[in-house]
């Protein structure tokens, strides 16, 4: 990652992501209906520990059923705002990773997660996956969901459309040929949407999919592990996407913080989930 990107005038763009949609899906895996507000508590509960499920079960196709890449315009659904919420309706919690994959972070997050047996979700950079393709086969190995975030994590909405094209295609491609499988899940830098960067992905078979609750993770001064604890504990609600990040800075604090607020959200009755795939 370049290190331009632990600027924080860059990093400052992330506060204006979550007015960029109010949309709610369904589609957590175990999960129906339709979505629900994010308000609510949570409530005392004893261990739910989540469910180990095999890889396959993680592999996704787009929600919205956006057909094949490269389908004609004309047949495209391009969504106007990211999905920023997932089903609330059994108390789900989406969690998201940024900017890598990092051999520095990347593995300590994965071992955190499979201790506690919980699938997130890692939206990688193309840069970084081309000199740790060994993390995001891990990654996809071990069941989670790999999410493209472009090449170079630019500012899209500065960039003409065959830029914007060059930086998501690139990712859609090193991921497919690491894993044997495209992105399902798009999700833009500094979360800057446009047209042009919606029609792109829909284009080339993505979701686009935000954040409900920043853990700030990524601003500068790092707040601290404990920040980021007590982050997630007051905007932590059925429904909610966590936003955190795996590289682009010193992300030891976030670390730390994930095996704090982990174990405290599963014995609160949350279950960590991921999207699930149509018909699954």
């Amino acid at each position: 990652m370049k290190s331009d990107q632990n600027d924080p005038g860059r990093r400052a763009l992330f506060r204006g992501a979550a007015l960029l949609g109010l949309a709610a899906v369904a589609g957590c895996a175990g999960t129906g209906g339709a979505g629900a507000p994010h308000s609510a508590a949570p409530a005392a509960g004893g261990p739910q520990a989540a469910k180990a499920m095999r890889p396959s079960l993680y592999r996704l196709q787009p929600l919205a059923g956006y057909g094949p890449p490269h389908a004609a315009p004309e047949h495209l659904k391009v969504r106007r705002e990211p999905i920023l919420q997932m089903d609330a309706h059994d108390r789900s919690v989406v969690l998201t990773f940024d900017d890598g994959p990092d051999p520095r972070y990347t593995p300590q997050i994965l071992r955190t997660l499979r201790e506690h047996e919980v699938r997130a979700m890692f939206f990688v950079c193309g840069e970084q996956v081309e000199w740790n393709r060994d993390l995001l086969r891990e990654m996809a190995d071990d069941g989670h969901v790999v999410g493209n975030h472009t090449w170079t994590h630019p500012l899209l909405t500065t960039m003409s459309r065959s830029a914007v094209r060059s930086e998501i295609e690139r990712t859609c491609e090193i991921i497919d040929d690491t894993i044997g499988e495209p992105p399902a899940w798009f999700r833009a830098p500094y979360g800057a949407w446009n047209r042009n960067v919606f029609r792109i992905g829909a284009g080339l078979g993505m979701e686009p999919l935000a954040w409900t609750l920043d853990t700030n993770d990524w601003t500068e001064p790092v707040p601290g592990t404990r920040a980021i604890v007590r982050t997630v504990r007051a905007e932590a609600a059925p429904g909610v996407v966590v936003l955190s990040h795996d590289a682009g800075g010193n992300r030891s604090h976030s670390v730390a913080a994930l095996r704090t607020y982990l174990p405290e959200l599963l014995e609160s009755g949350y279950r960590i989930m991921v999207p699930r795939r149509r018909g699954v």
